[in-house]
Parts: C-alpha cells; structure tokens; sequence
C-alpha cells in the first residue's frame, strides 16, 4: 500500500472509533492485503486518533497472523464503572488478566530476557477487555483488516490487582459470572496455555519495530472464556476462580 491509501483507511477507520458508528469493509483499493499493510493501517489510526496508548492486546502468532493492536489510554478504566458501545441492547467483553508494567522496557539492541520482563511487571490485575467493530455484524472481516482496526478492542477495565504467581500460572480458571438472575459458571481456559507466552512474543515483536513498552502499560493476552455479554447499567460480578473478584456496571458511552 502507498502511504496516501494507508492514510484514506486509517481516517475511514479513526472516524468510525471516534463515533461508534460500524460501516462496510474497507474498499479492495483501500484494504490491505498484507500483515505489514495491516500494521501500517493500525499505526496510521494510532496517529490519526492521537491518543497515547496504554496498553496493547496480544496473542501467539502463526505463519499467517500477527496478534496484536493498542489499547487508547483514554479508553482504560478502573473502579465501579467503564463506559463501552451498547450493540443490540448488550456490551461485549472478555475476560482477561492483565499485566502492568511499573519499569519501562525501552528499545534496545539486545532482546530482554524472560527473567528481565518478568522483573518490569508491578502488578497483575483482573480485567474486561471491551470488545467492538468499526465493521458491520456481516460479513465477518478478514483477519487482515480486523487486524488494521485493532482486533475488535475499545478499551480495557482494570479490576483488583492479584498474586503474581497465582496469575503467572493461570493456564484454567473457573468464571462464575453473577448478574441480575444470571449465575453461570464458566470453565475457562487461556488460549495459549500460559499467559504469559503472549506477553514475552509482544515484547520481542515491539523492539523488533523500535518500539518498547512504557511505564504503567497494560498488556492483555487472551480471553478465559471467549465473549461474554453483559447487560448494560445493571451490576456484574465475575469471579475469576481462587485469584478473585471483579465487579462493574457498564455504562453506554
């Protein structure tokens, strides 16, 4: 893609962010059709939005795929409450643990190691990702421009912060999802085995890209249990098996 039709996408795609509005797939001129073409797109969105990025969702790679897009500071919250789009009366979220990051891991010529990454992270809290389109419902986006968009995010809630240890090691956890009359008990699993997998390929796969990750960061890396649907204005409360609790109200925006 040239830099001016990376550029038309990225407003197509800001534009609908901003508003919450869904549209069609980007136009065959317009849609990227390879994973730097995606990631192109991502960034331009990035600039385009000038938002500082608090966080970043991520996942195992394959051959054909690159998970990973950012989480807006200005859509990162904690406490009581979050505010997400409302799409058919319900708002979508996943569960997910969260990795904060007190130390930076700034951009340098040696990669970090495990024991390096680990030392940065202060914190491990339970958290919602806040899931939605910039696309229709149908048809189902391509990977290539699902990944241009940011991989369905629009933000991150923070619940409690739990033990590291306990969390670093959360390959199962039981959900139990508590709201209204709703009392569902998930068996959930992390969809790379061990949560942190995600995390050590993120910061590989930044510094390759003379990035780095920032102090107070957020690093999602897979949902226990898919997508939940939580309704709108009325209490939740999921427990994520023995590391606790996370309970919220979300809010339309």
């Amino acid at each position: 893609m040239t830099p001016d039709t990376c550029r038309q996408a990225a407003i197509t795609l800001a534009s609908r962010r901003l508003s919450g509005s869904r549209g069609p797939l980007l136009a065959a001129e317009l849609a990227p059709a390879t994973l730097d073409d995606a990631l192109a797109i991502q960034q331009a969105v990035s600039e385009l939005l000038g938002n500082a990025i608090g966080g970043w969702k991520c996942g195992l790679p394959d051959a054909e795929r690159k998970v990973v897009a950012p989480i807006y500071a200005s859509t990162v919250s904690d406490g009581d409450t979050c505010h997400a789009w409302v799409r058919d009366g319900m708002v979508k979220v996943e569960p997910e643990l969260a990795f904060v990051f007190a130390e930076g891991l700034p951009p340098r010529a040696t990669p970090y190691s495990e024991a390096e990454i680990l030392a940065a992270i202060s914190q491990v809290r339970l958290a919602l990702e806040l899931i939605d389109s910039r696309f229709d419902a149908e048809p189902k986006p391509p990977f290539l421009q699902s990944l241009a968009d940011g991989l369905v995010n629009q933000g991150l809630h923070l619940g409690p912060a739990v033990a590291i240890d306990a969390a670093r090691a959360a390959s199962m956890l039981a959900l139990r999802v508590q709201q209204g009359q709703r009392d569902d008990t998930l068996q959930g699993a992390h969809p790379a085995g061990q949560p942190l997998a995600p995390l050590l390929w993120l910061v590989q796969h930044l510094q390759e890209g003379g990035q780095g990750i920032l102090p107070g960061q957020a690093v999602i890396t897979g949902s226990y249990a898919g997508v939940l649907l939580l309704q709108p204005g009325v209490p939740a409360s999921l427990q994520f098996g023995d590391l606790g609790t996370l309970t919220v109200t979300c809010q339309p925006r």
